[in-house]
């Protein structure tokens, strides 16, 4: 039979794992007084950046060798690349990675590229890909505009008077849908110094291919709505070209200043890397030198995410320092280590000055008239702190002691009042907005990243649960109430829930 974890022959053992986690996580501390690990995910980072640096004309040999072992080090054995550990290949990430080591030099005939190449067929190829991807490849030449969805300027002037407005869409979208909106302008399609094709990717053959959208077989349908409006969209960006469209100056000019209003008290546009990447291509887009001060920030930016030893690059898309404090000192308190200890009251201290006082861009869909509070992932994003990372924060610092009791105390009372006025309307809490699930969003043309919406989800909304009970609230309380009522109503038939962010299943 199998001996239970508790029993009493495992608890010596259980002790010195705890006691070694401790040691670590102790001796981890940066000097600022907070914890960063490195957040690794799939392939496609360092891939974009490969295509990104041919684009430019800017290809560091030395580091473009470390690139190339780090995407063949994630290559799958049957020849594709996934965009989760364990998971199977994927026509965004495979594609990305084979164009990525096909301008690094890789020829056809290397049995990794043959491999790759049998794996994207059989996905459908270049035609599956979902328009930011093929996008960057329009950039390089290897994909037609007229092909791409358009990504209209236009979108950033339509305010909250209208039912499907600039706010409608993700935090994380409006980030990304801007830089590309201005991009989607200028086609800035570069030529490159040594040209390469991807035409053995298209599964019927490059000049028998067919890359329109499709329309869903309904007559009458959203799809099919936007689809025609994206024709004319198209016949609007024609005007455009000409100078004659009646709004695209004013829209570009206020996305260029949406852009880099945004670029302060952040690192970075959005603080994550596909805004940050996608801002510094439209700004030389829009003629911007590369001395440019905002050109050099937005490359410093994207650099601090670089990870490159002797053999590899990794790129992570942001940097955690506030979330991993969070989880770092709750873990440590909760297996014994004192409030007062000089490391916890350290992370404290920077766990309160990390509370972000300004009214960012949540205040679109919360108008509540409440005192701006809470926490953003990354060192700076005073635009977007979310909801998440919030809650976690709170619910360590009620463990911890700060050098200023009062502050603390301050700043706590606040978090919690303004995370409780992001409750949605089915009871539960979104990542970074309130009521942000107009379904028709997802119809969009552009909207097929699978991202377009921030539904209130179930791991963020027990989360907060656990915050609130933890300040004492009760089942009694209307918030609470309606908070349990959406996770039940989310459980599974097997009993677990689904998770947006991280692990899927809880």
């Amino acid at each position: 039979m199998k001996e239970p974890l508790f029993s009493p022959l495992n608890k010596e053992a259980f002790w010195i794992t705890i006691q070694r986690s401790q040691d670590y996580l102790l001796n981890a501390q940066l000097p600022d007084g907070y914890w960063q690990g490195e957040l690794r995910i799939d392939c496609t980072l360092v891939a974009d950046t490969i295509c990104f640096k041919h684009w430019d004309g800017k290809v560091d040999e030395v580091w473009q060798r470390k690139a190339v072992n780090h995407l063949l080090n994630l290559q799958l054995p049957e020849g594709g690349w996934n965009i989760y550990h364990g998971g199977p290949a994927e026509v965004n990430a495979t594609i990305k990675s084979y164009l990525a080591l096909k301008l690094a030099g890789l020829k056809e005939a290397d049995p990794r590229m043959s491999r790759a190449r049998s794996v994207l067929l059989n996905l459908g190829g270049v035609p599956r890909m979902n328009t930011f991807s093929k996008l960057y490849l329009a950039l390089l030449g290897l994909f037609p505009w007229k092909y791409l969805p358009t990504i209209p300027c236009e979108v950033i002037l339509i305010g909250n008077w209208f039912y499907l407005n600039f706010h409608e869409m993700s935090n994380w979208t409006r980030s990304i849908i801007v830089p590309l909106s201005i991009i989607n302008h200028f086609k800035p399609t570069r030529k490159l110094r040594h040209p390469v094709t991807i035409d053995e990717l298209y599964p019927d053959g490059f000049h028998e291919r067919d890359l329109r959208l499709p329309h869903s077989p309904e007559i009458f349908s959203w799809r099919n709505l936007f689809l025609a409006m994206d024709k004319v969209n198209k016949l609007a960006e024609k005007f455009a070209q000409w100078g004659i469209h009646p709004f695209r100056r004013q829209a570009l000019r206020k996305s260029e200043d949406w852009m880099l209003e945004r670029f302060e008290g952040a690192d970075g546009l959005g603080a994550i890397w596909p805004s940050m990447l996608n801002s510094l291509i439209a700004m030389k887009a829009m003629g911007y030198e590369d001395d440019h001060p905002q050109v050099l920030r937005a490359e410093r930016e994207l650099k601090k995410l670089e990870h490159e030893t002797e053999t590899e690059v990794r790129i992570e898309p942001c940097l955690s320092p506030v979330w991993d404090t969070a989880i770092a000192c709750a873990a440590l308190s909760a297996s014994g280590v004192a409030p007062a200890n000089p490391i916890m009251r350290k992370a404290a201290d920077y766990l309160v000055s990390k509370e972000i006082r300004f009214r960012g861009d949540w205040k679109y869909k919360n108008e509540a008239d409440i005192e701006p509070s809470g926490w953003a992932f990354e060192h700076e994003n005073k635009w977007s702190p979310d909801v998440d990372d919030s809650a976690m924060v709170m619910l360590a610092l009620r463990r911890m002691q700060s050098s200023d009791k009062k502050a603390q105390q301050a700043c706590l009372k606040r978090g919690l009042e303004w995370l409780l006025t992001f409750q949605c309307k089915g009871g539960g809490w979104a990542a970074f907005d309130k009521d942000c699930t107009k379904s028709i969003m997802e119809k969009v043309p552009f909207a097929d990243h699978n991202a377009m919406l921030d539904p209130e989800c179930a791991d963020i909304t027990a989360r907060i649960l656990e915050l609130l009970g933890a300040e004492g609230l009760t089942l009694e309380h209307p918030q609470v109430k309606l908070g349990v009522q959406y996770l039940r109503s989310q459980q599974e038939e097997d009993g677990s829930w689904y998770g947006r962010w991280g692990v899927n299943y809880l």
